[in-house]
């Protein structure tokens, strides 16, 4: 069973897994430093 048809068959573990994934990245976003921003 593939990732797709296992989300489709639990909404709820495609909820979790999308509130992980972001929560990742905010963690992520939150400890890059100034020097890693882009030169505007």
């Amino acid at each position: 069973m593939g990732l797709s048809a296992l989300c489709i068959k639990r909404p709820v573990f495609a909820i979790v897994l999308s509130l992980l994934v972001m929560l990742i990245g905010l963690v992520a976003y939150e400890r890059l430093t100034i020097r890693e921003y882009p030169e505007i």
